[in-house]
């Protein structure tokens, strides 16, 4: 039986099932994002920072979210999508970056945000977008992304030099033998290897199997939660928190 037709999206179309994956991360995050702020507010006690339990949630929840975006890019690569639209959408998630480190600066003062998942993601965009050409050099390359990580600390044992890689700012890049103290932090190692191997399934789905993907348009809610992903990252915990402070008021 031969694979149904496909047919790439004109630029700026959607692939439903890429919508509803995304979606599915969405929903995690927000039952992952409930429970911090049950905990928050002593509703529930949760050691998010070192259970396992929490923490392999989050991780498998922001590789799906940079996993799906490492995707998206190779559709709108196979799409011919013209950097002038790239950046639109790159300022908006530039753009929500910031509300993000402002929102958490006033909340958290002394553990704000400054690269967190849309932070990193602004930068891993720009990367994904130039080296989208590479091919299957980029399964490689994610690979090595994904585990240098795990050689900085014998790196700075052996070379104190390189402590100043630590330091925030430096720390963005992920090369860091000890974590900094922020409400979310999502350094580009080992990040940027799961955008590159996004980037490289989907490459290798829009070529062997594009019937995978999905169809553009349709998906029902699943998939229209999908489309608005940013507006509703920069919503969810505003409005999470603010459901709880006003139980918790008229609990008092």
């Amino acid at each position: 039986m031969s694979a149904p037709s496909f047919i790439v999206p004109a630029p700026g179309g959607r692939l439903d099932r890429i919508d509803r994956l995304r979606a599915v991360a969405m929903l995690w995050m927000t039952a992952y994002h409930l429970c911090f702020d049950l905990d928050f507010f002593g509703f529930i006690q949760a050691d998010m920072l070192t259970d396992p339990f929490w923490t392999l949630q989050r991780t498998a929840i922001v590789s799906l979210f940079l996993f799906t975006a490492g995707v998206s890019q190779a559709i709108a690569s196979e799409q011919g999508v013209a950097w002038p639209r790239f950046w639109r959408r790159w300022a908006q998630v530039a753009g929500a970056a910031v509300l993000v480190t402002a929102g958490s600066a006033l909340m958290f003062p002394r553990t704000f945000i400054y690269f967190g998942v849309l932070h990193a993601m602004a930068v891993m965009l720009i990367v994904a977008r130039l080296s989208a050409g590479w091919g299957r050099w980029l399964w490689p390359l994610g690979a090595v992304a994904i585990a240098l990580p795990w050689l900085a600390p014998v790196a700075m044992a052996a070379w104190p030099a390189l402590e100043f890689l630590n330091q925030p700012g430096w720390n963005a890049l992920g090369f860091i033998s000890r974590k900094p103290i922020t409400e979310d932090y999502v350094p580009l190692l080992p990040w940027l290897g799961l955008m590159w191997w996004g980037v490289a399934s989907g490459q290798w789905l829009l070529h062997r199997r594009p019937h995978w993907l999905g169809s553009p348009g349709g998906g029902g809610a699943l998939a229209t939660l999908g489309r608005w992903s940013l507006s509703y990252y920069l919503l969810h915990q505003p409005v999470l928190l603010g459901l709880l402070t006003a139980w918790v008021w008229l609990q008092g």
